[in-house]
């Protein structure tokens, strides 16, 4: 499915900074993602629909302590765009988040220009925080993003409850 969607994904996808340093491929990542989950700083989750693996959804930087928080992550390939499937999936994983897991804080971060992701997250609600001037390095470069985050309480019901409520 990565690979099939590599051109979709490029412009969106995490960069390593130092030009020796190479990338993970399939396998070590999946290691990675199995070790940081077993320590709990990291929650590896996969997107199907109707059964069929579609994306991927991480949430990571779990802290607890007197930030309780984390960010959320996601892709989906490029026939599923567009069909809910996402912020479904992100509504989904932000209740884990704040009920589960009790956390306070989940943000999600974003490029400008990246108009799918930011919908997803003005649909289900999360509120502009700010911009992070060169936050992270993505497709090659220190790219600027957009920051979003919903706070525990703030959506008393869940967001996967409001968000069908405004679907409807």
């Amino acid at each position: 499915m990565r690979a099939r969607n590599v051109a979709w994904l490029k412009p969106w996808e995490a960069t390593a900074p130092a030009e020796r340093q190479v990338p993970l491929g399939f396998h070590a990542m999946v290691a990675a993602l199995r070790r940081e989950a077993r320590s709990g700083r990291v929650l590896p989750f996969v997107v199907t629909y109707d059964r069929e693996l579609v994306g991927q959804l991480t949430i990571g930087g779990v802290q607890y302590g007197s930030l309780r928080g984390a960010h959320i992550g996601y892709w989906v390939a490029e026939e599923f765009a567009g069909r809910g499937i996402i912020p479904t999936a992100v509504a989904l994983a932000t209740d884990h988040a704040l009920a589960t897991l009790q956390l306070h804080r989940v943000e999600i971060s974003m490029r400008p220009e990246n108009g799918p992701s930011r919908r997803v997250t003005e649909k289900l609600g999360f509120r502009f925080e700010g911009e992070r001037p060169r936050y992270l390095h993505i497709d090659g470069q220190w790219r600027d993003h957009l920051v979003y985050v919903l706070l525990a309480g703030e959506v008393p019901d869940g967001v996967l409850n409001r968000w069908h409520r405004t679907q409807g």
